[in-house]
C-alpha cells in the first residue's frame, strides 16, 4: 500500500527532471551574434584633404554647438558628454567619443556615442533599540535617501544619428 503513494510522486519528478533536461539551454552572451563586422560602418567618415588634428578641432566644435561638455581634447582624440532628462526620476547620459586617424591625404573620423540611463531608487531606514532582559525594538524613521542608479548603458548604433554628427562636423571644417 505505501509503494503505491510513492510510485506516482516519484513518475511525477522523474517526469519533471527529464523536462528540463531536454530544454536548450539559454545563452546568456548572446549580444556577440548582433556584431557583424561590415565594412559599411555608420561610425566611420573620411575627410579628403584634412589634417586628424583639424579633423578633431572641427568634432570639438560640433558637440560643442550642441550643448555638450568636453571632457578631454588632444589633436587626435575628443571625449565629450550631454545630459538629458526625459521624464522625471531619470537620466540619460550621451558619453561621445570621437578618434582622428591619418588617413592618405586626409583623415577618418571614428565616433561612438554611448547612453547610460539612470533612475531615481529610493530606499528607507530603520533603527533599532535593543535593552538587556527586555529584548529589542525596530523603529521606522520617515527617512529615506534616494539615489540615482545605473539601470543600462549601449552604443547608439543608429546610423542616422552619426550621419547627422558628420553632416555638421563638415560644416566647421575650415
Amino acid at each position: 500500500m505505501r509503494y503505491r503513494s510513492v510510485l506516482p510522486v516519484a513518475l511525477a519528478s522523474l517526469l519533471l527532471a527529464a523536462c528540463g533536461t531536454f530544454s536548450k539551454p539559454k545563452d546568456k552572451d548572446a549580444a556577440y551574434r548582433l556584431e557583424h563586422f561590415t565594412p559599411n560602418s555608420p561610425y566611420e567618415q573620411s575627410f579628403d584633404e584634412v589634417k586628424p588634428a583639424s579633423a578633431c578641432e572641427a568634432g570639438r566644435r560640433a558637440l560643442l554647438s550642441q550643448g555638450y561638455v568636453i571632457e578631454e581634447h588632444k589633436p587626435d582624440a575628443v571625449r565629450a558628454k550631454k545630459f538629458f532628462q526625459p521624464e522625471r526620476g531619470a537620466q540619460v547620459q550621451i558619453n561621445f567619443t570621437l578618434s582622428c586617424l591619418v588617413e592618405g591625404d586626409g583623415a577618418s573620423v571614428f565616433a561612438n556615442a554611448r547612453q547610460v540611463r539612470e533612475e531615481l531608487k529610493a530606499g528607507s531606514s530603520s533603527a533599532g533599540l535593543s535593552v538587556a532582559g527586555i529584548g529589542s525594538v525596530s523603529l521606522p524613521f520617515g527617512a529615506s535617501n534616494e539615489s540615482l542608479v545605473k539601470v543600462g548603458e549601449e552604443t547608439i548604433t543608429d546610423a542616422e544619428f552619426y550621419g547627422r554628427f558628420f553632416a555638421l562636423m563638415q560644416s566647421f571644417i575650415r
